[in-house]
């Protein structure tokens, strides 16, 4: 049983919108440079890609969760802190320990990611409109938490792999509790995140065999 009602729910969404804008044209600035740094990569491409993924997990925790949604939630705290460490993570594995290093290649992995990503960002948007959910009494990308769990979904589809399992533990997490809300206060676009966790989880870690069996050989 949620604390909150769907019109509590979406009203969250509309205060939020109000109050930050024009922050959602800069997550778009941001998004469509992860897909230039994705079409044509390299070591800088790399660090920005991670880069952004943490600006845009941080803020999420911070500012939706910790900011506005806490008042209707007291889960939100929590939420918004497991967001902040994984801006954390993101920073740790693509701009200190550098392992998460990106391809542009053709395949299923790669396909799906694209999928997503275009997903969170074009098709999101157009979804909400179409059952109901007007601007800006709906989820945004890039600062909000489902649109940015499928981008990061998308995007490290597109990793070479391994990547490292930790950090897949927390959009994981959020798929499952976020695709499950989504049933209950209504928000169809957010139903792909329940298969979205395990798809990347399942490929991850089947492109993981060749690269074990490599270094074994």
């Amino acid at each position: 049983m949620l604390s909150f009602t769907r019109e509590q729910f979406l009203g969250v969404f509309a205060d939020y919108n109000m109050a930050i804008w024009p922050v959602q044209v800069a997550a778009y600035v941001v998004g469509l440079a992860v897909v230039a740094a994705l079409l044509r990569p390299s070591p800088l491409g790399h660090r920005l890609v991670a880069g952004a993924l943490a600006t845009m997990w941080a803020w999420t925790g911070v500012a939706y969760h910790g900011l506005f949604f806490a008042p209707i939630n007291p889960a939100a705290m929590f939420f918004g802190a497991l967001f902040v460490l994984q801006g954390g993570l993101f920073i740790l594995a693509g701009l200190v320990t550098r392992r998460l290093v990106f391809e542009h290649s053709a395949g299923f992995a790669q396909a799906l990611g694209w999928v997503l990503m275009a997903y969170a960002a074009v098709i999101y948007p157009l979804l909400g409109l179409l059952t109901g959910h007007v601007y800006p009494a709906q989820p945004t990308f890039g600062i909000t938490p489902c649109p940015v769990t499928l981008f990061s979904f998308g995007v490290l589809l597109l990793t070479s792999p391994p990547v490292p399992r930790w950090l897949l533990i927390i959009p994981l997490a959020w798929s499952l509790v976020g695709g499950s809300a989504a049933f209950m206060l209504g928000v169809p676009q957010d139903w792909p995140l329940l298969f979205s966790g395990l798809t990347l989880v399942l490929l991850i870690l089947r492109e993981r065999r060749p690269v074990a069996a490599h270094g074994a050989a």
